[in-house]
């Protein structure tokens, strides 16, 4: 009952249903298995927390690394922090060695495959013939506009709008931040929200 007024809690419970509860959470495991439970939970969080010591320490590495690296504009674009700007740069490469965006693009495994049949012409679905590191930062690059761009967040929205379903939005949403993150890298200029609008 106090848990519940400290957290904000409109909650009423009578002391025999608190009892009864706190009874039942107590015999939900015998107590042999209750204290091997805890020693496993117990080894589990301490894993999570080493885990999280050390996502931490590569993620401080990474903020010292990008700054000289061609990919330091990306940085400046919303939703790209230093970690989607590595995985993107650490997927591309050389970055000289890219004439163009659809480059790129196509060799993420974006691109739609194509069938020609009878003299029609019709895009079935991504290739996925490329590089998986690549394809994997685009769509993250794009995953990152979705969520914080507004430009992107609206062209997401008409997406949707038109009926296209979740795989195809996210495959537009990565050709656009495959656009945007080479014309950066290209150009050495940060983001400007009203040139990509």
């Amino acid at each position: 009952m106090r848990l519940a007024k400290e957290q904000g809690l409109d909650l009423q419970l009578r002391r025999p249903v608190a009892e009864r509860l706190v009874t039942a959470a107590r015999e939900a495991l015998p107590t042999t298995d209750a204290v091997i439970a805890r020693h496993i939970l117990a080894a589990d969080l301490a894993l999570l927390s080493d885990l999280d010591t050390q996502v931490a320490a590569a993620e401080t590495e990474l903020a010292s690394l990008v700054p000289s690296s061609p990919f330091a504009t990306l940085t400046t674009v919303p939703g790209w922090a230093v970690v989607r700007s590595s995985n993107y740069g650490a997927a591309l490469g050389d970055p000289g060695r890219w004439p163009g965006s659809r480059q790129i693009h196509r060799t993420s495994g974006l691109s739609p495959v194509q069938y020609e049949s009878a003299g029609r012409r019709r895009d079935g679905s991504i290739s996925r013939e490329g590089s998986v590191a690549l394809r994997r930062a685009l769509v993250d690059l794009g995953i990152g506009l979705w969520l914080a761009e507004p430009a992107a967040k609206k062209y997401a929205a008409e997406l949707k709008a038109r009926g296209k379903h979740g795989t195809i939005v996210a495959c537009a949403l990565a050709n656009r931040a495959n656009r945007i993150a080479h014309a950066l890298v290209r150009d050495h200029t940060a983001y400007d929200a009203a040139r990509w609008n």
